[in-house]
């Protein structure tokens, strides 16, 4: 995920280098090292503010010194790295902590949006609960029992209420009728259906007739 038209700026280039670099590679931000050690990034706003093109990009205040990943780094740790800095680009350092490039945020998606889950076809569900109810083995076995997959899982904490997360499941069926049912049925609270196929006519109304039949 490297992005490698992306250079980094030398401490010793000065501020007009960095504008005319961001002009030619449409980019808002640029990693700026020190014999391969990383400093931080340097950004239009911050040289504008200055109003001085001339000094040196090391004499800035820079930002996101820690704004940075390992080789190892899993995609996760990229995204999440850019969100707690509110950075488009994050740098990768090797083991010696050495500057090897940066990985835009938009990169990091499209490489995201490659995988395997988001490529093959299938529903979504979104469920909301208690942070203490939340037991994807206990889910699995309820929607494995419905002969659905789960393709991928995403858990996040609802920002106004921490004891609250929405669970984001990726299924391999789009017929997401009688895992909801069956979820329902145990307690879960389902709050979104995506990608869905749904029954229509009579098909439909005898399947809603069997799903509360199955509820009483």
């Amino acid at each position: 995920m490297i992005n490698q038209m992306i250079p980094p700026l030398k401490a010793d280039d000065d501020a007009h280098k960095a504008l005319v670099w961001m002009d030619e590679f449409y980019c808002p931000h640029l990693p700026v090292v020190r014999d391969r050690q990383f400093l931080g990034f340097i950004s239009e706003q911050i040289i504008l503010e200055s109003n001085s093109i001339e000094k040196k990009v090391s004499e800035f205040q820079l930002i996101g010194s820690k704004c940075f990943v390992s080789l190892q780094s899993h995609l996760y740790d990229v995204l999440k790295t850019a969100s707690e800095h509110k950075l488009q680009l994050v740098a990768v350092l090797d083991d010696s902590q050495q500057y090897v490039g940066v990985i835009t945020v938009q990169d990091a998606l499209a490489f995201f949006a490659q995988s395997a889950a988001v490529q093959m076809p299938g529903g979504i569900l979104v469920l909301y609960m208690n942070h203490s109810d939340y037991s994807l083995a206990e889910i699995s076995r309820l929607i494995e029992e419905n002969r659905v997959k789960i393709l991928s899982s995403i858990v996040k904490e609802d920002p106004s209420d921490p004891g609250k997360i929405r669970l984001t499941l990726k299924l391999n069926q789009t017929d997401l009728s009688r895992t909801v049912a069956t979820l329902e049925r145990f307690g879960y609270k389902v709050i979104g259906r995506y990608q869905e196929s749904r029954p229509v006519g009579s098909e439909k109304e005898r399947l809603d007739m069997l799903l509360r039949y199955l509820d009483i």
